[in-house]
């Protein structure tokens, strides 16, 4: 098992075997802090000397702690800060230093963020702001006080007020909320050899740069000179005639996931952005992307059981609220269910054994639902179903689950007539697992595209709606059949 360096290396990234040993030690210094602090408290209870030697040892342990985060990636730091309960965080959050407080912040999720803006004073956090780039400051700009915004926007020069007022003026989730400004760009009349000459001068390549973007004199778009190209060709050769004229464009208020879907499917690196007149305004880089990624497959794990991003250590009182709308709508469909299952209570009585079976029926048409369920919202959130296909999809699904249901079926009519010794026990059963997953397949497809239909998000409460349809239903066709076949 690798392990932490003895001597920090500021800014080291680890791995994430690494970044849990780093936050196993950070939580073993906090406990040492805690433990030190009770034994003083108990042997120099009420003792001036018990205030000072706790004070001199606080400031040892906070010197390791201080020492360990110095070494470490501010997404490290951020992957630190957000395992810690409330007031451990805001204790390490106070230790790390200055300089690093803008980029721990904008590595954070949302709502640790908050709670760590909420203990930091003014002066902390134009300190903060001020060492952000333009598009950096405008992701963190909606968390910050107006009066602090307003502030840094009049230390920047005239160029960084207008790019940071054009990336805040974009909706979150569209391209310009994730475009970047530094960039590299040429003219298309130039040879490779002023190019090279030009690149040579600057301090550094901006992060991810894997192509120069060729522009005329009034700034649009004419290509992009691709780096690799750049170093294995002629000096002498214009740009004009090695660059990629046929390359994807985006455009400010086109949607991050479209954006992130093109970057999968032609695997970039970056991608200009134009403006109307086509004109080269920014880029997106693949690490915005790959945020914009993580973030869609978070959210949808979250809103398939109704949930909101929540601070791991977020107050009582608001991760209940978080939670508590759709389990009192689950409540409220699984009361629905036991009613339905209550209005048979003679069959029940009579037949004992199928209060063990209804539960095989809800549960099987809830698997095979959710099922089609995940393959259509990962379809919708990959923009794979449209008017044309979607007749298609409806056919596909039904006939899957038909055929799975009538071969699932058989096991289960089996399973049912070898503990009961009943051949019409055994059909019923058949006949309620092959209807039930056919509604599990409808509402499955439904509840997904009848939303994504409205505009809202097709993941939202969708395994709660499921589960109610197949535990209702499949309790009043499975009980129904048994009533009437029989008894």
């Amino acid at each position: 098992m690798s392990r932490l360096p003895l001597k920090p290396v500021p800014g080291r990234r680890l791995d994430s075997e690494d970044a849990e040993i780093a936050l196993e030690e950070v939580q073993r210094l906090l406990h040492r802090q805690q433990v030190i602090r009770e034994l003083v408290h108990k042997q120099e209870e009420g003792e001036e000397r018990g205030s000072l030697v706790e004070s001199v040892l606080q400031r040892t342990q906070d010197a390791q702690l201080q020492n360990l985060l110095q070494g470490l990636h501010p997404a490290d730091i951020a992957f630190i800060l957000e395992a810690l309960p409330r007031e451990e965080r805001q204790h390490v959050w106070n230790l790390v230093k200055a300089e690093n407080d803008g980029q721990v912040l904008l590595e954070v999720g949302d709502r640790v963020r908050g709670s760590l803006i909420d203990v930091m004073d003014r002066d902390d956090l134009l300190a903060a702001a001020e060492t952000l780039d333009a598009d950096e400051l405008a992701d963190l700009a909606p968390d910050l006080p107006t009066d602090v915004v307003e502030e840094v926007q009049q230390g920047l020069t005239e160029q960084e007020r207008a790019r940071l007022s054009a990336a805040m003026s974009h909706p979150e989730g569209s391209v310009g909320a994730i475009m970047d400004f530094d960039m590299v760009r040429v003219r298309h009349d130039v040879t490779l050899e002023v190019v090279l000459r030009y690149l040579r001068r600057l301090p550094e390549l901006p992060d991810h740069t894997d192509q120069i973007f060729v522009v005329d004199r009034n700034e649009r778009l004419q290509g992009a000179l691709r780096l690799t190209r750049l170093l294995v060709s002629d000096p002498t050769t214009r740009v004009a005639e090695v660059m990629d004229s046929d390359m994807l464009t985006l455009h400010p208020h086109d949607e991050a996931d479209d954006a992130a879907r093109a970057f999968e499917r032609y695997d970039l690196v970056s991608a200009p952005v134009i403006d109307t007149q086509g004109r080269l305004i920014g880029r997106v880089t693949v690490n915005e992307v790959l945020d914009v990624i993580r973030e869609a497959s978070e959210e949808q794990a979250l809103s398939k059981a109704g949930l909101q991003e929540e601070d791991l250590f977020a107050p009582v009182r608001q991760s209940v609220r978080n939670r508590a709308p759709w389990l009192l709508v689950n409540l409220c469909t699984a009361g629905i269910a036991s009613f339905v299952a209550s209005r048979f209570e003679d069959t029940v009585s009579h037949i004992v054994i199928l209060a063990f079976l209804m539960s095989i029926v809800a549960g099987i048409g809830g698997n095979s639902g959710n099922q089609t369920m995940t393959m259509v919202i990962r379809a919708l959130a990959t923009n794979r179903i449209n008017p044309n296909n979607v007749k298609r999809l409806i056919r596909r699904e039904l006939s899957v689950t038909l055929l799975t249901g009538f071969v699932g079926a058989l096991i289960a009519a089996g399973f049912a007539y070898m503990i009961s010794g009943s051949l019409s026990l055994g059909v019923v059963m058949m006949s309620a697992m092959i209807c039930n997953m056919f509604v599990g397949a409808v509402m499955g497809m439904a509840v997904p595209l009848l939303r994504d239909r409205f505009d809202r998000d097709p993941a939202i409460g969708s395994s709660v709606l499921l589960t109610f349809a197949t535990d209702s239903l499949g309790f009043f066709i499975f009980l129904g059949l048994a009533t009437i076949f029989l008894l």
